[in-house]
């Protein structure tokens, strides 16, 4: 009876350090397989497309032949997964745009935010499999003699670009990543194992090659029946979702990532480029927040934005020429680079459609249909860390001085001044009986903002200042400004 395969289950009671199975590597599909010479797969894979493209091609031609195929049977229950995960989710690269919109606010479908920059991963990586899509001529025509079998037409000509999309997902829900083999045995499709495997980033019992063989020794004890778990790499949730359509909730690799850059306007900005440097950071540089690990980001983070804030070319050299992280540190300032981050992070939140209760409560209510689901743990566990950052660096503005403090500031004729001087996107500072000073340069803001801000109530209140602006999606330029009293 032709019956589906749904997982793969211990047969018998197992325990750490058992063999669950092993795959002779006649039944195992690698490039060295499919194309026979190891320094042709090489040459294929380095020059034009890549593994998981080679072996979806290859897979498509095979189908071709039907039940001929010597691979019949596994790209028949290929055809049943369709490229779904453990959760019966493809990945959002076969989703339609209505689906994509559950993915609205996340880094793995969209953002559009004025200071930090994300990938759009759904769209860049099917920008890329249409690349790969678009050199499969070249590549038949390469290796024309290894397809000769194939009595069909070329590969663009034979397969369309979704035909292809649909193989490439299949595979790449499925392919396996061997180590400590040679280049074309390393990405492996291997009966009995992913889909059928029930993946876990706590896991750590791996698929590895075994001489003439694949095999797999699991991790922990398992009653007979049990599925099978092994580890899936360390990987992000998005990277779950988008490669197998499923979240892991107790994932210890998740992150999401926050991009801050130098602004390249900056008269100071080859000069901060070197510091940073020099302290292991880029001009645009990514922080990773790791779950569970968002104060220390922040914390990290810091000592990147405080350096956006100056713009005094003595002071500036005086840092290039010391070592480490010497960024003066006042109240004021921190607290402009802490209202910055808050800012950003109070943006972030405000493109998802849905507040974090409310996705607690939709996944409480347990009727999302599969897709809808999988988004909505994805964006609640992006939710998670992006309100521990928000919390993170309240808990810093709260460790300031009590006597530093946030003041309305409107249009007067200081601001006209800082206006006419053509002081833009800038910290100024005052002091009684002081000229104003412009002390740096907001980083990371792509427009122009003439700055609007006054400092007459803390002009006459004898307190010293700075007055920061920063930018919002869907709103006003908003100023603010922080003042502490003088010493």
């Amino acid at each position: 009876m032709d019956r589906p395969l749904r997982y793969v289950a211990a047969g018998d009671a197992l325990q750490a350090g058992d063999v669950a199975f092993e795959v002779p590597m006649s039944l195992v599909v690698t490039l060295e397989r499919v194309l026979g010479d190891e320094s042709v797969a090489e040459l294929l894979t380095n020059n034009k497309l890549s593994e998981l493209a080679c072996l979806a091609l290859y897979l498509m031609y095979e189908k071709k032949q039907g039940k001929d195929s010597y691979w019949y049977p596994y790209i028949k229950e290929l055809d049943r997964h369709r490229g779904r995960g453990q959760l019966a989710v493809e990945s959002p690269l076969l989703w339609t745009e209505s689906e994509l919109d559950y993915l609205t606010g996340s880094p793995l479908k969209e953002s559009d935010l004025t200071m930090f920059y994300l990938n759009d991963e759904v769209v860049a990586r099917d920008e890329a499999i249409r690349r790969e899509y678009n050199e499969l001529d070249t590549v038949w025509f390469m290796a024309g003699s290894l397809f000769q079998q194939y009595p069909f037409d070329i590969p663009t000509e034979a397969f369309p670009f979704d035909i292809f999309k649909q193989a490439f997902v299949a595979v790449q829900s499925c392919v396996v990543h061997l180590q400590e083999v040679s280049l074309a045995r390393r990405f492996t499709l291997v009966p009995l194992g992913p889909p059928l495997l029930t993946y876990k980033s706590n896991c750590k019992a791996m698929l590895t090659a075994d001489g003439d063989s694949v095999r797999l020794v699991v991790d922990r004890p398992y009653k007979a029946g049990e599925p099978i778990i092994v580890w899936c790499g360390p990987q992000t949730n998005s990277r779950l979702v988008l490669n197998y359509g499923f979240v892991d909730e107790d994932n210890p690799f998740d992150r999401i990532a926050i991009e801050a850059s130098l602004n390249t306007e900056d008269p100071q900005y080859q000069a901060k480029r070197m510091v940073a440097q020099r302290n292991g950071k880029l001009a645009i540089q990514n922080f990773n927040v790791y779950v569970g690990k968002e104060k220390e980001t922040v914390a990290e983070m810091l000592p990147y934005l405080r350096l956006g804030y100056i713009s005094d070319p003595d002071e500036m050299q005086s840092i290039l020429s010391s070592e480490g992280d010497t960024c003066p540190v006042s109240p004021c300032t921190e607290r402009a680079v802490l209202d910055q981050l808050v800012g950003y992070l109070e943006s972030r939140l405000a493109g998802y459609p849905t507040t974090l209760d409310e996705d607690e409560a939709m996944l409480a209510d347990g009727s999302l249909e599969p897709k809808k689901e999988v988004a909505t743990r994805l964006v609640r566990l992006e939710k998670k860390m992006l309100h521990a950052c928000l919390q993170a660096a309240n808990e810093f503005i709260n460790d300031l001085p009590d006597d530093t403090m946030v003041v309305s500031s409107g249009l007067s004729k200081i601001g006209q001044c800082a206006e006419k001087h053509a002081l833009y996107e800038t910290i100024i500072c005052c002091k009684v009986g002081m000229a104003f000073e412009r002390i740096c340069y907001m980083f990371s803001v792509e427009i122009k903002y003439t700055l609007i801000a006054s400092l007459e109530g803390i002009y006459k209140s004898g307190r010293s200042g700075a007055v920061r602006i920063s930018c919002r999606p869907r709103a006003d330029v908003v100023v603010s400004c922080s003042a502490q009293k003088c010493a």
